[in-house]
């Protein structure tokens, strides 16, 4: 006869349990949102807060990022290898701000880059001034 009442004490406990103290609960939620919202930033580039540069924004406009990244050689040489590569001087600016616009090959390998003629040379030597910038 005690069992028979045991099942739907247990039951109801189980039902007031999952339904009871809602607010509470939220209250705590809260609480542990707030005092535990330190953000893990060790996945984010240095510098990743700071705005981009003109370059930077031009070469994200343009269909760079599809040959070339960063840090690793795709199709076309990575622009820290480039950078390492040029020293950022006038003379260096103007040559691959011309091999921007032209193309050509030859300098990393047999693929040929394609030649971009709708930016303008003032324009290139922004982005070419960004990718210099990289290697430091």
């Amino acid at each position: 006869m005690k069992k028979r009442y045991l099942a739907p004490f247990v039951m109801s406990a189980l039902f007031f349990a999952a339904c009871g103290g809602g607010d509470k609960k939220a209250e705590t939620t809260d609480k542990t949102t707030h005092e535990n919202s330190a953000v893990d930033n060790s996945m984010v580039s240095p510098g990743a807060d700071k705005p981009a540069s003109k370059g930077e924004q031009l070469m994200a406009q343009s269909d760079c990022k599809t040959c070339h990244k960063e840090e690793i050689k795709v199709i076309g040489p990575a622009l820290k290898d480039i950078a390492g590569k040029y020293p950022n001087t006038p003379e260096n600016v103007d040559k691959l701000s011309d091999k921007i616009i032209k193309g050509g090959s030859g300098n990393w390998g047999e693929v040929a880059m394609l030649p971009h003629p709708n930016i303008s040379k003032d324009d290139a030597k922004e982005m070419v001034q960004y990718i210099l910038s990289i290697g430091k």
